[in-house]
């Protein structure tokens, strides 16, 4: 099976518009996390996923210079830029990285892949629970999501989805899924987010790189909050203004769609 990493990424952020070609160290996010991924094993290609709109040229005008492979869709319906990206990449599996995942590591992204492939999962995502999904496990920024193109195929009648794609399937008793937890014998501060969404995050990605290499691990990163704990203080309380914003779209979804009833 063909088996690609998808990047979505668009510049109309509404939390931090343009985060994609802001630069951490002189080495944009995009760039930055393109380059992580190539150390990847198991994947043949990868691909940003950017939307047709004019306000996302700057973007891959960035991308033809870079030689980094990009596909334009759909500007609001996520599903249908994926499933039109794999048609033209002739796409088995897909390992969506969203392009504010800076931190998402190699190790993680083959795991999930041999998983999928090696239990026939349809839908595969990184959880701090095996049970029970929690959207305010920010740690879950270094582990991708596996999807196969024809689970995607089922729900791709669905308009209007420019996010939250990954509730349907987490919410569904229809689709063969798991989440994927790890283990680690470190000690993670439940205030450390890994992900890019506010400028704060920015902030403490620059400071994370400085004192760590571009390929550093997990625990590199806890290590280094360990030895200096006043870096979380620059993304004190962003956690809770997340969550407050994703709680908030996940209440459109459910009253604006039946998700459940369409797999």
């Amino acid at each position: 099976m063909n088996i690609d990493i998808f990047i979505p990424a668009r510049l109309e952020s509404k939390r931090l518009p343009k985060k994609h070609l802001e630069k951490i160290n002189e080495i944009t996010l995009i760039e930055h996390l393109v380059n992580r991924l190539k150390k990847v094993k198991k994947i043949r290609k990868i691909i940003v996923c950017t939307t047709n709109k004019n306000a996302d040229n700057q973007l891959v005008d960035f991308l033809i210079q870079k030689e980094i492979l990009y596909f334009r869709g759909s500007e609001k319906n996520i599903l249908q830029r994926f499933i039109d990206a794999a048609e033209e990449f002739n796409t088995d599996i897909i390992i969506d990285i969203e392009g504010d995942k800076l931190y998402t590591e190699p190790k993680f992204v083959d795991d999930i892949i041999s998983e999928i492939e090696n239990n026939d999962y349809d839908f595969i995502i990184g959880n701090d629970s095996s049970d029970i999904f929690n959207p305010n496990y920010f740690f879950h920024g270094i582990i991708p999501t596996g999807v196969k193109v024809s689970a995607l195929k089922k729900i791709h009648l669905l308009e209007n989805i420019e996010t939250g794609y990954k509730e349907i399937f987490i919410n569904s008793s229809n689709i063969n899924k798991k989440f994927y937890v790890f283990n680690s014998k470190l000690e993670i501060p439940s205030e450390l987010r890994l992900t890019i969404d506010y400028p704060e995050d920015i902030t403490f990605a620059r400071e994370i790189f400085k004192h760590l290499k571009k390929d550093c691990t997990y625990q590199d990163i806890v290590n280094l909050i360990i030895e200096k704990p006043e870096l979380l203080n620059i993304i004190e309380n962003i956690n809770t203004k997340w969550l407050t914003n994703y709680k908030s779209e996940m209440k459109k979804m459910s009253t604006s769609k039946n998700y459940e009833k369409k797999l």
